[in-house]
This record gives C-alpha cells, sequence and structure tokens, in this order.
C-alpha cells in the first residue's frame, strides 16, 4: 500500500511542478487549429466521397 501511496504523491509532485500547463490564450490557439485542420479534412473526406460516388454511378449505369 506504501507504493501505492508513493506513486501517487511523485505523481502529484510531477503534475505541479514539472509539467508546463499551456495559458489560457495557448490552448485557445491550438483548439481552433484542430478545428480548422477537423473541418479541412472532413470536406477533403466528403470530396473523395462525391467523386467516387458519381464515378460508380457512371459506371453501373453505362452497364445496364
Amino acid at each position: 500500500m506504501s507504493a501505492v501511496t508513493e506513486y501517487l504523491k511523485e505523481s502529484y509532485i510531477e503534475l505541479t511542478e514539472k509539467v508546463t500547463w499551456p495559458t489560457w490564450r495557448e490552448l485557445q490557439s491550438s483548439a481552433v487549429l484542430v478545428l480548422v485542420a477537423a473541418l479541412i479534412i472532413a470536406m477533403v473526406i466528403f470530396g473523395m466521397d462525391q467523386i467516387i460516388s458519381y464515378v460508380l454511378r457512371q459506371f453501373y449505369s453505362s452497364l445496364a
């Protein structure tokens, strides 16, 4: 049980003294960057889906 207590103490010390937490401004900037990147990736995937769907529709309609 003392090993668990020691682990928790060391974890707390590391989180409060050794970890550099981002400022509120840095956090906002990172969140906006992630949001923009996610939207761009979603649009690319949507575009690819539309193109593949169109090609497959054309292909199957040419078979009939």
